[in-house]
């Protein structure tokens, strides 16, 4: 019996994307000319808030991602590496989507 998986890198640039995204909306200013607009006064102090609650995510997920490419069990037990790699795909969702929903609160 044959066993298809999928390629670690498929993941892994998953991972790097979200983490981009993530990147630009926090530290690039995406997040504030998407929610904020023309109000920025009130509207930036809350998506920082934000910002910093959606962070924890996103170092929790920065870990798994890391974790899954440098314990040395996880490069060589594939299901371990598909654990670690999906926990951090879930958290940069997660990263993601509070991020977005707290700027929309945030408006």
């Amino acid at each position: 019996m044959s066993r298809l998986g999928i390629s670690p890198i498929i993941p892994t640039v998953a991972s790097f994307l979200l983490a981009a995204l993530w990147s630009m909306s926090v530290f690039a200013g995406w997040g504030l000319e998407a929610f904020c607009g023309e109000s920025p006064s009130v509207c930036s102090r809350r998506l920082a808030t934000v910002s910093t609650v959606s962070g924890l995510f996103a170092a929790v997920a920065a870990s798994f991602t890391l974790a899954a490419w440098l314990i040395p069990a996880a490069r060589y037990d594939q299901r371990l590496f598909g654990r670690l790699m999906g926990t951090g795909v879930v958290a940069w969702i997660a990263a993601e989507g509070v991020l977005f929903l707290g700027g929309m609160l945030a408006k």
